[in-house]
């Protein structure tokens, strides 16, 4: 496929509190584009505060797709989102606008860009309630250690924290016998239907750690700690997928009397610095993703890249 045949994306990556969104909304005013969202945490309604989500005049200012969008008491997957992105970024170009996916979850970024296909099988509501009964037993180090007898290139890159993808993994390979790793290879090898154009503000470490450090402080003064009662007033509990994202978990500590608020607040930024360290390994090991300096004109770089497509 040549690359004028493909669909343009222009994809405004990197780590949290890495000003992905003010840089994504400016583009799109710019060169009429639309935001696809592609932050894990934003997708979820009531949670505004905590995933540090658009404002109401930010999304004003540029339409966005794909946010506030699904209920916290629900379950959502990669698998459930790229379709949806997919067809975002299809009905985007088609009404003659540029399609902007910004975000910092790389899992959901690198599946669109890819062209990852999920299919229906991997599945197993019986084999995925087993799997959680023996996590709850026997714990996620047990788990990993099972994942790693048949896909120890999966296991390797799974942390004990992260249950939900290991019992995927588990999941898919006790479905269709082959491995995730296997599968997502084979799926490297589909030619992606798009052409993109990836970029991401690039800050000093320490200049992005306090900007983490200040982003959380805003977040409580903005009320983060009302934004977590009244989830779990509405009924969301601690094991819950939505709960897990940080900011949440650590509140409902404090608010479950198990920290104090100082030690809250330092809890979710030091979870949060090491997760943006996370989300850096990640996007340096895709060499298609230019590096910019924070406050750098991105104008001409674009301007050059939507040449191929007029």
């Amino acid at each position: 496929m040549d690359k004028t045949e493909k669909t343009p994306l222009i994809v405004i990556c990197g780590p949290t509190a890495s000003g992905k969104t003010s840089l994504a909304i400016k583009t799109a005013q710019d060169f009429g584009g639309e935001i696809i969202n592609a932050d894990s945490m934003q997708i979820y309604k009531y949670m505004d505060v905590g995933t540090a989500k658009p404002t109401a005049e930010e999304r004003a200012a540029a339409v966005h797709h794909l946010i506030d969008f699904i209920d916290p008491r629900e379950g959502f997957s990669v698998a459930d989102y790229v379709p949806l992105a997919h067809g975002c970024a299809e009905k985007i170009r088609r009404s003659g606008k540029i399609p902007i996916l910004s975000g910092g979850t790389g899992l959901y970024i690198s599946s669109v860009v890819n062209d990852v296909t999920f299919g229906d099988g991997g599945s197993d509501e019986r084999i995925r309630s087993e799997l959680n009964v023996v996590l709850k037993e026997k714990g996620a180090e047990y788990l990993l250690d099972m994942l790693s007898r048949f896909d120890p290139e999966s296991a390797a890159q799974l942390h004990p924290n992260n249950s939900r993808r290991i019992i995927r993994a588990i999941e898919f390979y006790k479905t269709t016998g082959k491995t995730i790793s296997e599968h997502r290879r084979e799926t490297k090898l589909v030619k992606s239907r798009y052409a993109p154009l990836m970029l991401m503000p690039a800050f000093d470490r320490a200049a992005l750690y306090e900007r983490i450090n200040k982003r959380v402080d805003i977040m409580f003064s903005e009320g983060l700690e009302s934004e977590v009662r009244r989830l779990l007033d509405m009924g969301c509990t601690p094991d819950m997928q939505s709960m897990q994202g940080i900011g949440y978990r650590e509140t409902i500590r404090f608010i479950n009397g198990e920290i104090t608020l100082s030690e809250c607040a330092e809890l979710i930024k030091r979870n949060s610095r090491r997760y943006a360290k996370r989300q850096l390994t990640w996007f340096n090991r895709d060499e298609r993703i230019i590096k910019i300096a924070p406050d750098r004109d991105i104008s001409q770089i674009v301007s050059e890249f939507l040449k191929n497509f007029s």
